[in-house]
């Protein structure tokens, strides 16, 4: 074989100038291979499937031997990330590469051998140039091809990037023979209806940011499956709308499509899809994600399109300084107590007597510390000792790359070896979101608004109605803005009922529930250090109710001050914190006109998609209940866990993370998960996420328990029916569904393991075990009560000392139809059985006091049960009989 063999290859997710630029570089390199990375398009899959690839060499990955090669040429990209294809040859000694591009460099630049790097608006008219240089001749059917590459990189010479070069590499092609009407044939997209759904989509979630006066749009789509072709529909969107800059993001299924358009080169958009794991340059630009949520990929849009829109900005402007940190010497309490009061999330820790940091703590750090009796131990052997720090003339990347990149909280400033500030994460996210210089007008930043006080009108009680009417009016009396937030918003667009009320105030919110209380005449029950309140109050009905009221707050370190307090931050910095899209709305009280709902993370598009989304990647890493959560308010509403989300929730389960959680927090979601319309299917979904198995790893829910656990589901509903007033224990009742047929030793086993409550397992087990012993006793009462001489009254005495819940499962593994109707009397009926006489009675038949009344009223109560003494009457005349003939004792 030659010993110049060559691989020519593109970019993966190809494009018609890749494709073009792969054909025209065949002619330069011989002899030579051709391997196609595969395409998202269906035009081009359509050209490329009616070419013979022996005709150009095209060949297989599969049939290729790496070590055959000795020169790799790649066109239209030279990102390592886009050719993994190519990846084991890139290893291979001795490796020739060259590269044509037109794209601008990019830190995942290869280092070429050769490079041919062109200023035009497609790779293909640089190849195209060469080959005219060098007097090649071709056929009109490859012109027209190469002509496709040309047209489509350049939207038919209408983008910015066109070039005079690009006018004359077509000119010449027209030479070779390229017909045009063709190109037009081959270039057109037939849109489906999924693609005008997506279109439409697109164009009614178009949201408009200025960045230092100039117009970007982001719009969003959802699609169930992969949609092919979703690059034109950006195309035709930027036509449609005449937008300066679009970033149309597709969500399909998996994986998140982001195409760039751009008109301008003002912003590169080629350099924020680099970010994203794609490419392009200036004005076009393309990413495809498998690993981000969709609040992860607009923020990345949004930090990218900052960055370039204040490139002079440097860490000195951003850092908070003095920076408050502890020495290495000193105590975990001391730093602990010193994080708490001023609500830090992390110090640097400075050498002994010097500002020089030697190390970062973090608060969870030096909490558990202290919580494991290590409270007097000194900083040094508990802090982070590998950390980066910057200058303070760093750029904002470089902080991002940090506190984003490599997960660091904070990022000491460092001149002269001393830290003279820092910058935390807190204060990169309020940089983006909400902080001074930002790039968004006022007008923008609030989300996607709409207002729903017709909604307020139409689906809430008159007494809620009011109640928020009046915190919108007391907001605007204080010049406060106050938003009611969370489930209530959610349920709200819904249409479920949810009274519950939790407010966040951005200002004073402990002001505003002080004169909440004034005006209802109820209380103030406050948590000053955590700058939250609750109202009691007596609500319409007569009855207590609660008002939850919360202060929108950051840690934060005060600029220019001395020392950090507690800063207040926008109510989206307070909804970010918060688990999934659909709980992250808001509804502002105090607006004019009344009810504007805030949505700055997508809620209202995954309620109605019925998607259960996270806000970010680390968010069940923090929260590792929220893998509970998620599977409650997916079965709740009948949503469905996104695919990324379900992916981050299998990441924290191989990470081991559920074992960390402590056990009220786990009883907590436990008992949530049994309240629940439906626990059946949220215990299914959990052993089929593999949570239930973390929690609890030698259970599983065979077919036979699952069929308990929807039996007792079943039991529960018709005992709820009956309306008695006796509260009953759900997360006990399924406790022993879980468990039924299981050991004693598993079962404690999986008491524990499920954070129930440690004073209440010996009565819990205590009485499982009862339970175990009176269901082998219960075959007389098979067939109809009082059946083989047994009397109702040895039922009672049998079944009286068995909790409600054990009662209730009983019946749930009863298959006994007469046994059913004998426990369900039972428990409806004969356990609520009273004598008609009293001790009042028994006195009047001339008896003393004493225990000897609660032996014969008991007797009275058999009796009665068995029909012997339907009345007081014959209670009287039983007890006297009793008496004559000395069974009182019996």
């Amino acid at each position: 074989m030659n010993d110049k063999l060559t691989l020519i290859t593109c970019h993966a997710n190809a494009d018609f100038d890749a494709f073009a630029a792969m054909l025209a570089a065949r002619h330069l390199y011989q002899p030579c291979f051709l391997l196609f990375p595969g395409t998202q398009e269906r035009g081009l899959h359509k050209v490329f499937s009616s070419l013979d690839p022996a005709d150009y060499n095209f060949r297989e990955s599969a049939s290729l031997n790496w070590m055959d090669f000795q020169r790799l040429v790649l066109v239209d990209t030279r990102q390592r990330s886009r050719i993994k294809h190519v990846a084991p040859l890139l290893q291979i000694s001795g490796l020739c590469l060259e590269v044509w591009d037109h794209h601008p460099d990019s830190p995942d630049d290869l280092k070429a051998d050769v490079q041919y790097l062109a200023n035009t608006g497609a790779v293909t008219s640089r190849l195209v140039q060469e080959l005219r240089r060098q007097y090649f001749k071709i056929s009109a059917q490859e012109a027209t091809l190469l002509g496709l590459g040309i047209y489509g990189d350049t939207g038919s010479f209408t983008y910015s990037s066109t070039t005079s070069e690009d006018f004359q590499a077509a000119a010449w092609l027209l030479e070779q023979g390229m017909d045009v009407n063709q190109i037009s044939e081959m270039a057109a997209h037939e849109l489906t209806s999924m693609h005008i759904q997506a279109l439409n989509s697109l164009l009614e979630s178009a949201h408009s940011y200025t960045i230092n006066g100039m117009s970007v749009v982001l719009a969003e789509a959802s699609m169930e499956h992969y949609l092919g072709d979703f690059a034109y529909l950006a195309h035709r969107l930027m036509e449609m709308e005449k937008f300066t800059v679009l970033f149309a993001i597709g969500i399909m299924g998996d994986r998140i499509q982001v195409v760039a358009r751009s008109r301008c080169d003002f912003l590169n958009v080629g350099d924020i899809c680099v970010r994203l794991g794609g490419g392009g340059h200036v004005y076009a630009a393309s990413a495809s994600i498998r690993s981000m949520p969709i609040n992860e990929v607009r923020e990345t849009i949004l930090r990218g399109l900052f960055e370039q829109a204040h490139p002079e900005k440097s860490a000195r402007e951003y850092m908070s300084s003095p920076a408050v940190g502890v020495e290495a010497t000193a105590r975990i309490r001391e730093a602990d107590e010193l994080m708490l009061h001023f609500g830090l999330k992390a110090v640097p820790v400075f050498g002994s007597g010097t500002r020089q940091c030697v190390g970062i703590l973090d608060a969870q750090t030096a909490s558990r510390a202290r919580a494991h009796g290590l409270a007097e131990m000194h900083v040094e052997n508990y802090m982070q000792r590998r950390f980066l720090s910057l200058s303070p003339d760093a750029e904002i990347k470089e902080l991002t790359n940090i506190i984003i990149g490599s997960r660091q909280r904070l990022v000491p400033i460092v001149e002269n070896e001393a830290v003279i500030g820092v910058v935390t994460r807190t204060d990169l996210i309020n940089i983006f979101a909400e902080g001074p210089g930002n790039i968004l007008d006022r007008s923008d930043v609030r989300g996607k608004e709409r207002n729903v006080g017709k909604l307020i009108t139409d689906r809430l009680p008159q007494s809620i109605r009011q109640l928020l009417l009046l915190i919108g009016d007391l907001g605007r009396k204080l010049s406060l803005p106050v938003y009611i937030v969370g489930g209530f918003v959610r349920d709200l667009l819904l249409d479920r009922p949810n009274h519950d009320i939790d407010l966040v105030v951005e200002g004073n919110g402990i002001a505003l529930a002080k004169e909440l209380a004034r005006v209802l005449g109820g209380r103030v029950r406050e948590h000053q250090k955590f700058l939250t309140s609750v109202v009691i109050f007596t609500n319409a009905e007569g009855q207590e109710s609660r008002i939850d009221v919360a202060t929108a707050r950051l840690e934060y370190y005060e600029y220019p001050a001395a020392l950090p307090t507690v800063e207040l931050s926008s109510i989206k910095m307070d909804l970010f914190r918060r688990d999934f899209s659909i709980n992250a709305l808001a509804v502002r009280l105090d607006s004019t006109p009344f009810g504007q709902l805030l949505d700055f993370f997508g809620g209202q598009r995954d309620i109605k998609e019925r998607l259960i989304r996270v806000l970010h990647t680390l968010s069940f890493v923090e929260d590792p209940t929220r893998c509970l959560r998620a599977v409650r308010f997916e079965q709740r509403y009948k949503f469905k866990i996104s695919p990324n989300a379900e992916k981050l929730i299998r990441n924290v389960l191989s990470l081991r993370l559920m074992e960390r959680l402590s056990s009220p927090r786990l009883f907590n979601e436990y008992q949530h998960i049994c309240n629940e319309a439906d626990p059946p299917a949220c215990f299914i979904r959990l052993e089929e996420l593999g949570i239930l198995q973390a929690i609890m790893p030698q259970l599983t829910l065979t077919s036979a328990r699952r069929d308990i656990l929807k039996r007792t589901k079943e039991i529960l509903a018709w005992y709820r029916l009956l309306y008695f007033d006796e509260p009953i224990q759900t997360w006990f009742l399924y406790f022993l569904s879980l468990n039924n047929n299981l050991n004693y030793i598993e079962t404690s086993n999986h008491f524990d393991q499920l954070g129930l409550p440690e004073n209440k397992k010996n009565y819990i087990m205590a009485q499982r075990e009862l339970m175990r012993g009176v269901l082998p006793r219960l075959n007389v009462w098979q067939h109809q009560e009082g059946t083989q001489g047994q009397r109702i009254s040895a039922l009672w005495k049998l079944l009286r000392p068995v909790s409600l819940e054990c009662l209730l499962f009983m019946m749930a593994v009863t298959q006994n139809q007469g046994l059913l109707k004998n426990l369900s009397r039972y428990i409806m009926q004969w356990r609520h059985e009273k004598p008609d006489i009293s001790g009042a009675d028994l006195q009047g038949l001339g008896l003393t006091p004493g225990p000897l009344f609660g032996r014969l009223l008991q007797h009275v109560l058999e009796a009665k049960l068995d029909g012997q003494t339907p009345n007081a009457e014959s209670q009287i005349n039983f007890i006297r009989l009793l008496l004559a003939n000395d069974l009182a004792e019996d």
